[in-house]
Order: C-alpha cells, then sequence, then structure tokens
C-alpha cells in the first residue's frame, strides 16, 4: 500500500511540477515574440496598397522589415545632410514618429483581447496541502482543469473538470481520488443574442484598428511635408545670412568710398555718417540673422533626433537644385483635385466608415431595450468512489434545465442609451458632412496658395532683376554726382529685401505643391522616406486600374 502511495504521490507531483515548470518556461521574450507576431499579422492583413506602401511602421524594439529604411543617426563622415539624407534619418528616429508607430502597435494589441473574447479560454488550478492535528496527518491534491467560451450568437459555454485526492498518512490508511465534471450553457434568445449585437465591441475594435492604419499613413504624408518644409526653411534662414553678409560688406565698401571721396571734398561728411549707421544697422542684421539660423539649425536638429551640439550643416546645393528646378504647376484643376481628394483622402473614409458605426450603435441600443430571455443549462458528474476517478457516474450526474427572464419593467438606463445613440447619429452625419467641406476647403486653399506662390516667385524674380540694375545704375549716377548717397542705400536695403523675398518664394512654392499633393491625398510616401504622387488621382487609370505613381518634381524625389 506504501507503494502505491508512493507511486501515485510521485505521479501527482509530477503532473505538478511539469505544469509549473512548464508555463514558467515560457520566457517573457516567447510572450512578446507572440504578442509581435500576432499584432503585425493583424496589421499586414487590413493594410491596403491604397493606403501607402509597407515600410517604416514597425516599432523599434521589433526587428525591422526589408523595406524599412535603416539609416544610421549619426553626422555623416563630411558633416552634411543633404534632404534625403534628412527625411531618412527622421522617419527613422524622429520621437513623434515613434510615438505614431507605438499608437498603431497598441491599436491591434487591443484587437488582440477583443478576438480572445470569443476564442476558448483554458483555465488550470492545483492546490497541494499537508495538514497534521492530535488524531491524524494528512496529505491533499486539489486540481481543475476547463475553459469558458463566448460564442458568436451569445451562448456562454463552461465545462471544467476537477480532481481532489486524500491520503490519510497514519491510522487507518485510507485514500481516495475523484473527479467532478461539470459544465454549463447560457443561450441568449431574445436581448443580448444574434451576432451583430454580440460581436457588436469585436467589429468596432476591427474597425478601429483599420482607422489607426489609415490615420498612421495620413500621419506619414504629413510628416514628410513637414520635414522637407523645415529642411528647406532652416535653408532659408541660412541664405538670409549670406545675403546679410554681402549686404554688410557693400555697407562697407559704400562707406569707404565716401570716407575717401569726402576727404578729397566731393562728398558732404553727414553722407559719410548715413554710410555708417547703415553700415552698423547692417553688421546688427548680420549678426542676428546668423543667431536665428543657428537656432532653426538646433531645432531641425531635434526633429531627427540629433543633439543640438552636433556639428552638422544642411546642404546648400538643395536650395540652387530648387532654383535649377523652377516653378512648375500640376496638371489639375481645382474641380478634379477635389472630386480626387474627396476618393483618396484617408482621414475622410474614416469619417464616413463612423457613420456606418454610430447606425450599428442604434441597432444594439435598441435590443437592450426588448426582453431578456436566457436558455440555461447545465450537468455535474461525479466519479466512482472511492478512487475510480476515471469513472463517471453520468447515471447519477445532476442535470438542469430551465428559462430565464428579465421583463423590461425597467429601461430607463437603456431608453436614455437608446435615445443618446441617435443624437450621436446625427452628430457623426453631421462631422462628416463639416469633414467632406473642410477637405474641399483645404484643397481649394492649397490651390489658391500654389498659384499665389507662382505668382510671387515671378514678381519676386523680376523684383529682383530690378533691384540689381537699380543698384548698378544708382552707384554709377552717385559716382556722376546726379544722386545722393540716401539713393544707393535706399537701392541696397531693396536689393537686400528682393533677394530674401525671391528665396522665400521659391520655397513657399515647393512646400505649396507638396502640401497640395497631401490634401489632395496623393501624396504616396516610399519605403526612403521620399514621396512621389499618383501623377493623374483618380481621373486617369493605368493598365493596372490604379493611378499611376511617379516622383515629384523636387530635388532627391
Amino acid at each position: 500500500m506504501f507503494y502505491k502511495f508512493k507511486a501515485v504521490t510521485l505521479l501527482c507531483c509530477g503532473l505538478c511540477a511539469a505544469v509549473i515548470f512548464g508555463t514558467a518556461g515560457c520566457s517573457s521574450e516567447h510572450y512578446k515574440a507572440d504578442a509581435d507576431k500576432e499584432v503585425y499579422k493583424i496589421i499586414n492583413t487590413k493594410w491596403r496598397d491604397s493606403f501607402g506602401q509597407k515600410a517604416n511602421y514597425t516599432i523599434s524594439d521589433v526587428p525591422p522589415s526589408p523595406n524599412d529604411v535603416q539609416i544610421e543617426n549619426a553626422v555623416p563622415p563630411l558633416g552634411t545632410i543633404n534632404l534625403a539624407q534628412a527625411v531618412a534619418m527622421a522617419t527613422a528616429h524622429n520621437r513623434d514618429y515613434q510615438t505614431q508607430k507605438e499608437d498603431l502597435y497598441l491599436r491591434a494589441l487591443t484587437l488582440t483581447l477583443d478576438r480572445h473574447d470569443f476564442a476558448a479560454k483554458w483555465f488550470g488550478t492545483f492546490d497541494g496541502a499537508y495538514a497534521r492535528d492530535s488524531e491524524d496527518e494528512t496529505l491533499n491534491y486539489q486540481g481543475e482543469l476547463g475553459f469558458k467560451r463566448l460564442l458568436a450568437d451569445g451562448a456562454d459555454v463552461s465545462v471544467s473538470l476537477a480532481y481532489d485526492w486524500l491520503r490519510y498518512l497514519t491510522g487507518d490508511p485510507r485514500a481516495s481520488i475523484g473527479s467532478v465534471l461539470t459544465a454549463s450553457i447560457t443561450q441568449p434568445l431574445l436581448r443580448n443574442s444574434g451576432r451583430k449585437v454580440v460581436q457588436e465591441k469585436l467589429t468596432q475594435s476591427e474597425r478601429e484598428t483599420l482607422y489607426q492604419i489609415r490615420a498612421f499613413n495620413r500621419y506619414r504624408q504629413e510628416f514628410v511635408v513637414s520635414i522637407v518644409s523645415d529642411y528647406y526653411h532652416v535653408l532659408q534662414r541660412r541664405d538670409v545670412v549670406t545675403n546679410a553678409e554681402n549686404n554688410y560688406k557693400r555697407r562697407v565698401e559704400s562707406r569707404q568710398r565716401l570716407e575717401m571721396e569726402a576727404d578729397a571734398g566731393r562728398t558732404n561728411r553727414f553722407e559719410v555718417d548715413q554710410a555708417r549707421q547703415r553700415e552698423l544697422d547692417a553688421m546688427d542684421n548680420y549678426v542676428r540673422d546668423q543667431q536665428n539660423y543657428q537656432q532653426a539649425l538646433d531645432s531641425f536638429k531635434i526633429r531627427l533626433a540629433l543633439p543640438t551640439d552636433a556639428n552638422v550643416e544642411l546642404d546648400q546645393n538643395e536650395l540652387r537644385a530648387l532654383e535649377n528646378i523652377g516653378v512648375n504647376q500640376p496638371d489639375y484643376t481645382v474641380d478634379i483635385a477635389i472630386e480626387t481628394a474627396l476618393i483618396r483622402r484617408l482621414d475622410l473614409a474614416t469619417s464616413m466608415d463612423r457613420i456606418d458605426d454610430a447606425v450599428r450603435k442604434v441597432m444594439v441600443a435598441e435590443d437592450s431595450l426588448g426582453a431578456e430571455l436566457d436558455l440555461v443549462g447545465g450537468l455535474e458528474v461525479g466519479s466512482t468512489p472511492p478512487t475510480a476517478y476515471d469513472r463517471l457516474q453520468f447515471h447519477r450526474g445532476s442535470y438542469s434545465f430551465g428559462l430565464g427572464a428579465d421583463l423590461p419593467l425597467d429601461r430607463k438606463l437603456e431608453r436614455n442609451a437608446y435615445r443618446r445613440t441617435l443624437i450621436e447619429l446625427e452628430r457623426q452625419q453631421r462631422n462628416y458632412d463639416n469633414d467632406e467641406d473642410t477637405v474641399k476647403l483645404q484643397v481649394r486653399q492649397a490651390y489658391r496658395d500654389l498659384e499665389q506662390a507662382s505668382e510671387s516667385y515671378n514678381i519676386q524674380k523680376n523684383s529682383l532683376n530690378l533691384a540689381q540694375t537699380r543698384v548698378e545704375s544708382t552707384t554709377l549716377l552717385l559716382e556722376a554726382g546726379r544722386l545722393t548717397t540716401r539713393d544707393l542705400l535706399e537701392a541696397q536695403d531693396a536689393l537686400l529685401q528682393a533677394q530674401n523675398s525671391l528665396t522665400s518664394a521659391l520655397i513657399s512654392h515647393a512646400i505649396a505643391k507638396l502640401s497640395f499633393f497631401r490634401d489632395v491625398g496623393i501624396l504616396q510616401v516610399r519605403p526612403d522616406g521620399m514621396w512621389g504622387q499618383h501623377e493623374s488621382g483618380s481621373h486617369e487609370l493605368g493598365k493596372s486600374g490604379k493611378p499611376e505613381v511617379t516622383d515629384s518634381k523636387l530635388p532627391n524625389s
């Protein structure tokens, strides 16, 4: 008997150890990898080609996909960052971009739990105890294994098998081992029944994940425009410094020439003082512009996740490349641009889908107003005592079957919830109408900005030519004694302003063009972080039935 007791004890201990150490064998890394696998399977399944290219969407502690941009977050060997490098570095390391990727991951992670609500949830427990009193010693093991599951039609099923083993260690060497099988099911027949009602939470979670994918791709469009805009504006600041330096040198030359003429008696001394005052003003502006440029550069370093003390410069060749391209307009009319935006804007698609969500919420709330009637069943079957734990006595089991009802006598809470969903539906319809009008407004504004930037560039180009001619002619007339020093100083001021205004207009046009593509919804973010665009949007399709994608006409695109 002792050997039988020992064998059973060892068997139970072995099973206990296998469960405990088998479960513990799943390390934290295993759980992390399992979560990552499930999350990105969801994202990859829901991602559509029309959203954008599938790249640069995995969080930092997950192995990157082959399409992800991989660039070291460090200063290039020559200390100069071109536009393509800047966009790639920002895509790979920008902190806000990382947060957006994490938001996408967390949204899909929430969906895994909502899906799990309809999966079989297994559970297993084990307890062991030793007890001693004045008369006896006992050793007891208890265990239970089972699962619970919520079915798509609302049925709630639970099944478990419990074991109980008891051994008296002294006195009468009695032992008992038994098992009990229990099961229950609750099937709603009226309220809270039907797939659409029962699975509403899961349906909404599935759609929220899709919305988050759209939002992430919309963010990528906005992100690349903002990085390019910041890059060019830093270059603009650098160009302002160059213009200020050249202006200061012109002031010095003018003052020195006037001093020589004053010493020779050909110019009044007060004109020299005027030139000296403008020289000091030019020097002050030069110093201020240098500080503004350094501040803008340091701020841009933060966007690239570089330390502000990193010794880097932006490539001024990018500005010259932009000058070589000049100004060109997309082949769009405003009506076609609006039509395309209404089809391609991801945020507008989500706003429209939320109307469907509100309609479903009304249906679910309406269901909750009715009577509740549940079909309830259960069983409990024990084993043959005292040790035949594997022989269940179904003929002696306890079985139950019945109905449970809840009449709709007090539905104030549900009534209010139903009324609230009707109002939310009206609100969402208005929100969509407003979003649609906002998209139209944004496209119209972007179109106007693009036209205005184009006209401004041409005007400023003519203005610069005029200012250069004015400085040259004023200098000659001053030397001939036909003009005063003030005329030359004013001409030099006009030249400085024209130089800065032309660069500003050029950059404004480049950003306006990108912003136009973004607002129309045709800006495509490439795996390297740069951009392309659908050449003809929705009104001309390629052989594949999808809009053709071409590179944008900006440098390094």
